[in-house]
């Protein structure tokens, strides 16, 4: 197949209905089966109707052809778009020339042009264009109040108040074209004549509120129907009035007291005649069956009060109240710029355990195991109606259960822990105050599936209470976060590593929820930024994230303080100190950098260069000796670090010299010079201050040079050389220190949130990739593999979260769903598969691929890039490797194949010839290679576009390299490589299990699992 654009995307999304950006960017990738084939042009034509496309047709915008082999993009320079129409759009792509039959060149313009046809849709181009009001249910009429019997109230209902319906008839024509824009103040679900609109969950997701509300476009032309038709919402308090956050004294209702609503609904029949309806008094209200909502606190389900009908024509609403006209205020509506958070997997009962009810209020039984199968006609034992059930993974989302012949009043609870305590029974002391609890009240109808639709929580164990027996095909767990397009897998011959593996995705996938949350069941669930900074680099390759930050970005744009600071969480939030810490704040620059690279937008850049730039003149300005130790905001240091904390004004002072290098860079990208060279002078001052106040050089008994940098922690001899601090002389002896203390800890870190994200790649730029390898592979705490061999199925908070010897922690501060330690998952990529980019790349034009084999006997990656789809895979046969290698078209890739012995390179099976798509670079002796692979972590100071060669002595991987330049296509190379190393037997006779798990211990993953397939290779 020849080249040809695919995945065509407007803005990183694929069709988008509803934009409202003036220029947005229209991307594609590429993609060939022949070797060499790159691009030579493209055009690129936007029409409102898709027949103006063609050619002799009026497109709206005509980019003509354009000579530009990197050329992956190109931002709308049109005419300006119009409201709530669809464009299609075009791209057509040229390839280069390739040689005749004779070595002659075609003609130039020869080739033909490959192209791919798409979409995209505007909504709202400006906010003066909506005319509906904000809705609600008028809170103003107060109930009397009775004292509660027994079913009438849940548990408790933590002070809120039923969900609001709200109802609106109409009668008209059926449609030929209807859209449907929604939003909310809380979250809302709605539907047109019964039918759900959309697939969205928690829409339309947490910003602040006070700053930017989206909304979201559906169509529903189909749903339109001719005569009667009703469209109905229900809303419940979300972010917006629910409970968020840790502040005792601000537990809730952050921005507002109850819900809101928003639509409007156009529609266009067949006669050419426009119909709005809009939210606005004539709208009709009431209260149904959820009595209340909230994200932390759980919800309740009272079938007694179930309007059956409400949202169907035909409905009596005379007994309902008019909806409250709440506000008209339209200014801080924006359109979606993300995919919305979507209920992606369920989750089959890995067990279910019958717990029997004992004598004595809170008293507990053992546990009894049930048959998973149900028998015909059996109902159950009412004297053992509570289970556990273990959905064997870890996860965000609810449970969904069906339940038979529930009697009006009676109840079932369903509560939720990510853990089981000694007893068998939940462990429910780290979820703090969130309440994680759903309850369902029968009113005496056989058949109930009861499913949540505004609250999610964190677990891996339901307690179900009230059902006489529970089945297997009664119950699943629902996952939901933002529909983030998987891009990224890895694969290798250690199914611990699999895991680990697994468990990372997991935990991406259970806090990527509208925004980057560290956890996803305590009372906090909220978007820290040092945290989401650490752990990109791993989610920019499992998945596609652009869009997911581009709204991220605006949050924390929004969230910033009146003096220009970045602050520690966003959306904004009470209870949380504004003032932006070291590592947390510097995320409003390492951000934009890293998608920037991972995906050649340079409006990343461009969008945030200000804030950028006002970050670092705020440090400066209250440091001028630029020690970092003035306006740290609470200053949280290398968080939960093991051992001898780092002095907090190196990991500081390092933060401001990496956050001023790289607005340095940025404003090189964006062509300002000026800027470029005063933030590059004082990135320079900075490192010259660092290195006068926490560095220190002698020589040791052997006359070798040595580096000391102050409080002699692993994490500050991290930020040094990942940042580039030190001077060139200082690097190795400061590599060589980190290599001593990593050793002599086990080897094991000691490292927090901040520095275990550099470890390994720093490790692996000078030249101890053996020791990299070791971290990875180490199975006592602190380590990676220890949670997982004790029934972990995400990433633990703590590195010691649970212990034989200690049991829990303190519960006050330990998550089992916590991702900022699983930032190892980006050198698995690019460390143990080899996959990478060089550092003076952008979207994976010239790749590195550098595999780190260790011990492992194969590992493979594959990750759809900007650019398209890049794979690597190698794998030891005795005493030969073999590695291949997919570049996508215009790209090029620098190949280091591992081999002592040179001379027995071969590809396809032939040896290597220089050509035109491939050549030997370099050969490399077995010594240690230092190759810089990430800018964002491991540069010179002064520059981000060299690639750092250095050889290094002692003990380490010992393998040579030879050094090929290839071209685009699939490449196969074969080659001697040494006998694997030696390395400690593992433990015999299983592993120890902790409380955390289940007695079915997980099988490994197939080596074929897809990333969003890991779950479901895992069931038995």
């Amino acid at each position: 197949m020849s080249l040809r654009p695919y995945a065509l995307r407007c803005d990183h999304r694929a069709t988008p209905l509803g934009i409202d950006e003036a220029a947005p960017l229209l991307s594609w990738r590429l993609a060939s089966a022949r070797r060499g084939d790159a691009p030579l042009a493209y055009r690129v034509r936007v029409a409102d109707r898709a027949e103006e496309l063609d050619e002799g047709g009026q497109p709206l915008w005509d980019t003509g052809r354009i000579e530009d082999p990197d050329a992956i993009g190109a931002v709308y320079a049109g005419p300006a778009l119009k409201s709530r129409t669809r464009y299609h759009w075009r791209v057509a792509v040229w390839p280069a020339e390739r040689p005749g039959p004779n070595g002659t060149e075609a003609g130039a313009g020869s080739a033909a042009a490959v192209e791919a046809t798409s979409w995209f849709e505007t909504a709202f181009r400006g906010t003066d264009e909506w005319r509906a009001s904000w809705i609600g249910h008028d809170p103003r009429p107060i109930p009397v109040m009775d004292a509660p019997t027994e079913g009438e109230r849940a548990l408790d209902d933590h002070g809120l108040a039923p969900c609001p319906l709200l109802r609106r008839a109409f009668t008209g024509p059926a449609a030929v074209r209807a859209r449907l824009y929604v939003s909310a103040r809380g979250l809302y679900e709605v539907r047109l004549n019964g039918t759900r609109v959309g697939d969205a969950e928690l829409a339309p997701g947490w910003t602040d509120y006070t700053r930017r509300v989206q909304y979201q476009t559906y169509d529903v032309t189909e749903l339109v129907r001719d005569g009667e038709n009703v469209l109905a919402a229900t809303v419940a308090d979300g972010w917006w009035s629910g409970f968020v956050g840790f502040e005792p004294r601000r537990a809730g209702a952050h921005y507002g007291a109850y819900p809101q609503f928003l639509a409007e609904l156009h529609i266009e029949d067949a006669e050419g005649r426009t119909t709005t309806i809009v939210t606005d008094d004539t709208w009709r209200t009431h209260t149904g069956a959820i009595r209340h909502a909230d994200l932390l606190m759980g919800e309740c389900h009272d079938l007694r009060h179930a309007a059956n009908g409400w949202e169907l024509p035909g409905f009596d609403d005379t007994e309902w109240s008019p909806a409250l006209i709440t506000d008209t205020d339209h200014r801080v509506l924006v359109a979606s710029v993300d995919e919305p958070v979507r209920a992606t997997t369920a989750l089959r009962p890995r067990s279910i355990t019958r717990v029997p009810r004992q004598e004595g209020e809170g008293e507990r039984g053992a546990g009894e195991r049930v048959d998973g199968e149900r028998g015909e006609g059996e109902r159950g034992d009412g004297g053992h109606d509570t289970h556990i059930v273990d959905f064997g993974q870890n996860l965000a989302g609810r449970v969904r259960l069906r339940v038979a012949g529930l009697a009006a009043g009676a109840r079932v609870v369903v509560r939720h822990a990510e853990a089981l305590d000694e007893t068998g029974r939940l462990y429910t002391a780290n979820l703090r105050t969130a309440a994680a609890t759903d309850v369902l009240i029968g009113d005496g109808r056989e058949h109930v599936v009861f499913e949540p639709r505004f609250t999610y929580h964190g677990f891996r164990f339901a307690e179900i209470s009230g059902i006489p027996q529970v089945y297997d095909s009664d119950v699943v767990a629902v996952a939901l976060h933002s529909d983030t397009p998987w891009s990224g897998a890895f694969d290798c011959s250690d199914p611990e590593i699999r895991r680990l593996h697994d468990c990372v995705v997991w935990g991406q996938r259970s806090n990527f929820v509208s925004v980057p949350t560290d956890c996803p069941q305590r009372d906090e669930r909220l978007g820290w930024l040092a945290d989401a900074q650490v752990f990109l680099p791993t989610a920019a390759l499992n998945a596609d994230v652009a869009a997911f930050f581009t709204k991220w970005l605006r949050d924390i744009e929004d969230a910033r303080t009146p003096e220009g600071g970045f602050t520690n969480v966003a959306p904004r939030l009470i209870g949380v100190a504004d003032e932006g810490a070291p590592g947390w704040g510097d995320a409003g620059v390492i951000i934009p950098w890293h998608l920037y690279r991972t995906y050649d937008d340079p409006r990343f850049l461009a969008r945030a260069l200000p804030a950028m730039r006002a970050w670092v003149d705020l440090i400066h300005r209250h440091n001028p000796d630029l020690i970092w130790r003035g306006h740290v905001g609470p200053h949280f240091s290398d968080w939960l670090a093991p051992g001898v904390p780092t002095p907090r004004e190196v990991i500081a002072t390092a933060y401001f010299a990496h956050s001023t290098r790289l607005t340095a860079s940025a404003a090189e990208v964006l062509g300002l010079p000026d800027v470029a060279r005063d933030c590059h002078r004082l990135a320079t001052d900075i490192r010259t201050a660092f290195n006068e106040q926490f560095v220190t050089t002698d020589k040791n008994a052997a006359g070798e040079p040595t580096v000391r940098i102050a409080g002699d922690t692993q994490t500050g001899y991290l930020v040094a050389l990942a940042f580039g601090l030190l001077p060139e002389d200082a690097t190795d002896p400061a590599a060589r220190r980190l290599a001593e203390l990593i050793e002599a800890a086990g080897p094991a870190l000691q490292t927090g949130f901040l520095g275990v994200a550099l470890a390994a790649p720093v490790l692996d730029a000078y030249g101890r990739a053996d020791l990299a390898h070791a971290l990875l592979r180490r199975t006592d705490v602190p380590s990676w593999l220890f949670p997982l061999r004790h029934g972990a199925t995400t990433i633990w908070e703590r590195w010691d979260g649970w212990t034989p010897g200690t049991g829990f922690r303190a519960p006050s501060m330990n998550s089992f769903n916590h991702y900022a330690l699983g930032s190892i998952g980006e050198w698995l990529y690019r460390g143990v598969a080899g996959l990478d980019q060089s550092p003076d790349s952008t979207g994976y034009r010239r790749l590195l691929i550098r595999p780190r084999p260790g011990e492992l006997s194969h590992a493979s990656a594959g990750y759809e890039s900007a650019r398209g789809t890049v794979t690597v895979r190698w794998e030891r046969h005795d005493r030969t490797i073999g590695l291949r290698v997919h570049v996508p078209p215009g790209a090029s890739a620098e190949v280091h194949v591992p081999t002592d012995d040179h001379d027995s390179v071969r590809e396809s099976g032939a040896v290597p010839v220089d050509s035109e798509h491939l050549t030997l670079l370099a050969t490399i002796p077995a010594a240690h290679t230092d190759t810089r692979t990430d800018t964002d972590t491991c540069s010179d100071t002064d520059t981000d576009t060299d690639t750092d060669t250095h050889t290094h002595t002692g003990t380490g991987t010992g393998t040579g390299h030879s050094v090929y330049r290839v071209g685009s296509g699939v490449y196969r190379f074969t080659a001697s490589y040494p006998s694997r190393p030696t390395y400690p037997s593992r433990p015999t006779g299983g592993y120890p299990t902790a409380p955390v798990v289940s007695p079915a211990p997980r099988r490994a993953p197939s080596p074929a699992a897809s990333l969003a397939g890991s779950h479901e290779e895992d069931t038995p």
